[in-house]
């Protein structure tokens, strides 16, 4: 299971984290990822990575402002976002795979998070 948590409203400039829990499985041989989804558009990785190594990807509008993390004994995978804007109003979602591989395409990942909404007003 997946729980995201750390959603809200914020003004453009402020910075939120958001956090997804992982129970149920070890996770060293999975990526983690994020992906988001605003008003009337795709769902777009944003974020992920690499639990073993921890390696990370980022998405080019994200890179610089927003940073992914974990924290092995609490099973949990954080996104950091500072400098926000309205452009990143979306339902941020948590999505882990088995393997290395970092993938756009969200049907590549099996397991899902509940949605957390992030509204960043002008």
């Amino acid at each position: 299971q997946l729980q995201a948590s750390g959603g809200g409203l914020v003004q453009a400039g402020d910075s939120l984290k958001l956090s997804c829990a992982v129970s149920g499985r070890a996770l060293s041989s999975y990526v983690i990822a994020w992906f988001r989804q605003g008003p009337g558009k795709e769902r777009e990785l944003v974020s992920a990575i690499r639990w073993k190594h921890g390696n990370k990807y980022y998405t080019d509008s994200v890179k610089g402002r927003f940073t992914i993390s974990r924290d092995n004994a609490r099973n949990t995978v954080f996104l950091q976002m500072n400098t926000l804007k309205p452009e990143d109003t979306a339902v941020y979602f948590c999505a882990a795979r088995e393997g290395s591989l970092f993938y756009n395409d969200h049907n590549r990942y099996v397991y899902w998070g509940q949605g957390t909404q992030v509204t960043v007003s002008s």
